[in-house]
This record gives structure tokens, C-alpha cells and sequence, in this order.
């Protein structure tokens, strides 16, 4: 009996010992090479941060990682793709927030934020910002709030596209300020910013990588960023917390997600080789010279901005009356 027993209390213990290391499929992992999904053109900050990735994902995984950019429906084609890839690791979807923004803006999706994506990191984030002509003699958003209030139903704003960051940045603001304002959205935040400089629009929302030449240069004077805190290569420009409005952050990130059912373990792998992947001087150096924070964090911190995020986009969007597409 003695003997019995002890045999049953090794075999337990054996069992869960094994339960303790990764399945093969982990260990193995990867041994071909991965895809990863961009949903947005090539050449974009979106794209240029993937490629900043899968060089560094390539040497530390010893797999080459292909970015395959699939862009169209302001990104909701590749994210179909993604969704409906198999959740072994082999493809990957990096996206930005319009993967928390498009749920408002869509009556349907053929994809759930939640339901078809595993959190793997939120690799970078980067904040809009508030410009106009300096020969407006607008200096700062208090500026902008009386003239607007002065000259009702007179002022236009770009952004990079209905549904953006920076078009929501600026129904915030209008709500928040209690101002008129009449968006034109334009294909993407190059014209958007181009458009203030040549005198279309009085006011750009637009992402900061694509006005931070301009505004160094003179051709266009910053208001307030929209980040937690001053950008570091614009010290001078306030945020829109600073110009009275607490609370008032609107960043747009990049983020690593796999197909939902994408074992753990792998997830968290990747989620560390991203974590390495920019932690060098180099990566953070890269991801700055585009207007981009590196945040690199774990699966569990992206899927609580995913939650945050989601609801709070679709009650600025009530709030302001978009239309749904």
C-alpha cells in the first residue's frame, strides 16, 4: 500500500512539474517566419515603426518577420485579415488606434477589438497637435477659443479623416470650449497640416509627426499638444491641460496584437521581445525623430487601455453627433 501510494504521489508530482514547462509548440516557436500585418499604406508612421520591429523581432527570434501592408477602410481590411489568420504566432496584427476608434465610427465591423485580438504590447504613442498660420495672430488655444466665439460659424479645422485622433481632438475641444467649428477632413495628416499653411482651413488637428518640420521651421504655429506632457523637442508648447483643460490627453498609438486564442506563452514572448526590441537608444531615437514615445509595455497594460479606450471614443462620438459609416 506504502508503495502504491508513494508511486501515485510521484506520478502527481511529475505530472505537474511537466504542466510547468512550455508545450512544444512554444519551444519551437518560431521555426518559419512571420507576418505581420500592417493595415495601413506603407510609408506611414504605422508602417514605419513595423518595420522598426520586425528588423529587431527578426534577430532575436532568428525568424524573418515580412510586413505585409493591407491598407483600405481606414484600416479595417487588415484587421479583418488578422482576425481571421490562425492564432499560432505566424501572424500578427500591428495597428494603431483605430483599432479602438473604428468601433464608434462603423455600424459593422467584421471584427471585435476584444473577442478576435490577444494583447501583445502598445509599442509607441504619439499626440497631436493644435497649429495655425502665424500670420493669424493666434498664439494660443485661448487665442483660438475667443476668436472663434467672436466670429461664430466662421472657422474651419483639418484633420487626417473622420474618425481620426485628431478629428476627435478637435470635437473635444469644440464641445469643451463651447465653440463652432466646421471639420474638413482630408486623406491623411501631410494635407492636413498643408492645408492650414496654404490658408484652406484656420486650424489643423493633425498628428504630430506630420507638423513638427513646420512648426520648427516657422511655417506654422503650434497651440498645445495633446499628450500627458510637453513634447521634449517642442519645450515651448503647452499642453491642452496646461491651457485650462485638465484631462485633455488624445494620443494615437501603435500596437502589437495576435489573433484571439494565440497560446500565452507565445504572447508573452512576444511581448518581451518587443519590451527589447526598443529598449535601445537606437529604437528610442527612431521612434522620437517620427514624433513617437516608446512605451513598450505587457499585454495586460494594452488590453486596460483597450477597455478604456473603446467606451470613451464611442461617448465623444454620441456627444458630437458624428455620423456612423
Amino acid at each position: 500500500m506504502r508503495k502504491r501510494t508513494c508511486a501515485a504521489f510521484g506520478a502527481a508530482l511529475l505530472a505537474f512539474m511537466l504542466s510547468l514547462l512550455p508545450t512544444s509548440a512554444v519551444l519551437a516557436y518560431p521555426d518559419r517566419p512571420i507576418t505581420l500585418i500592417v493595415p495601413f499604406a506603407p510609408g506611414g508612421p504605422t508602417d514605419i515603426i513595423a518595420r522598426i520591429l520586425a528588423e529587431s523581432l527578426s534577430r532575436s527570434l532568428g525568424q524573418s518577420v515580412v510586413v505585409d501592408n493591407r491598407p483600405g477602410a481606414a484600416g479595417n481590411i487588415g484587421m479583418s485579415m488578422a482576425a481571421r489568420a490562425q492564432p499560432d504566432g505566424y501572424t500578427l496584427l500591428l495597428t494603431s488606434t483605430a483599432i479602438a476608434v473604428n468601433p464608434a465610427i462603423y455600424k459593422k465591423l467584421s471584427y471585435d477589438p476584444f473577442k478576435d485580438f490577444a494583447p501583445i504590447s502598445e509599442l509607441v504613442n504619439s499626440p497631436n497637435v493644435l497649429v495655425v498660420k502665424p500670420s493669424s495672430g493666434i498664439k494660443t488655444v485661448a487665442d483660438l477659443v475667443a476668436r472663434a466665439k467672436a466670429a461664430p460659424g466662421t472657422f474651419n479645422y483639418s484633420s487626417p479623416g473622420v474618425g481620426t485622433k485628431s478629428n476627435l481632438t478637435g470635437e473635444e475641444l469644440k464641445q469643451r470650449a463651447d465653440i463652432t467649428m466646421t471639420h474638413v477632413p482630408y486623406r491623411g495628416a501631410g494635407p492636413s497640416a498643408l492645408a492650414v499653411l496654404e490658408g484652406t482651413v484656420q486650424v489643423g488637428s493633425v498628428a504630430l509627426p506630420a507638423a513638427e518640420a513646420m512648426i520648427k521651421s516657422g511655417q506654422l504655429t503650434a497651440l498645445a499638444v495633446t499628450g500627458p506632457e510637453r513634447w521634449p523637442d517642442l519645450p515651448n508648447v503647452p499642453t491642452l491641460i496646461e491651457s485650462g483643460y485638465p484631462g485633455f490627453v488624445s494620443v494615437t498609438f501603435s500596437a502589437l496584437f495576435a489573433p484571439a486564442g494565440t497560446p500565452p506563452d507565445i504572447v508573452n514572448l512576444l511581448a518581451k521581445a518587443c519590451k527589447d526590441a526598443f529598449a535601445t537608444k537606437e529604437a528610442h531615437e527612431q521612434a522620437r525623430g517620427i514624433g513617437f514615445t516608446v512605451i513598450a509595455g505587457t499585454p495586460k497594460e494594452l488590453g486596460d487601455r483597450l477597455a478604456a479606450e473603446v467606451p470613451a471614443v464611442k461617448a465623444l462620438v454620441t456627444r458630437a453627433g458624428l455620423a456612423l459609416q
